[in-house]
């Protein structure tokens, strides 16, 4: 089952490793659902039957040796061209960047990189980041 981002990224949904946000519409909104859609795709799309393992595309993708991890960066890369279009700051910027560098090169190993992606979902984290730097925009604007 998957939860809109619409809103409070401080919890995330065991359920589905996706943030829980409070119903808000404002000109954040769409660009928090698409974020959240993709993140979702790549991190916690499947699940193992009989436990509460999720994963995406992200890991499927990356089992492909030599471009696996290297194609996944691709989405991740859009996830923080989204971020600085919104300008979320710097700060998160460089914490996604870094998520995104540490995906990649852990994930280069193999079939413990492959392990790692599946655990470390740098795409979800990343979510929760824009997630929550909006909502910080969010109570910093007046009204």
């Amino acid at each position: 089952m998957h939860k809109c981002l619409r809103c409070d990224a401080a919890q995330m949904n065991s359920e589905n490793d996706t943030p829980e946000l409070d119903p808000y519409e404002d000109e954040y909104s769409s660009h928090l659902r698409r974020i959240e859609k993709l993140a979702h795709l790549f991190d916690a799309q499947f699940s193992v039957p009989g436990t509460q393992i999720r994963f995406g595309w992200d890991g499927i993708i990356g089992l492909v040796p030599g471009i696996g991890d290297t194609l996944t960066v691709l989405p991740q890369l859009y996830l923080l061209f989204e971020s600085w279009r919104l300008k979320l700051g710097t700060t998160v910027i460089l914490k996604m960047l870094l998520n995104i560098l540490i995906d990649w090169l852990i994930g280069m190993i193999p079939v413990l990189g492959d392990l790692f992606d599946v655990a470390f979902k740098s795409n979800l984290r990343n979510a929760k980041l824009v997630a929550e730097a909006i909502r910080k925009k969010r109570t910093d604007e007046p009204s």
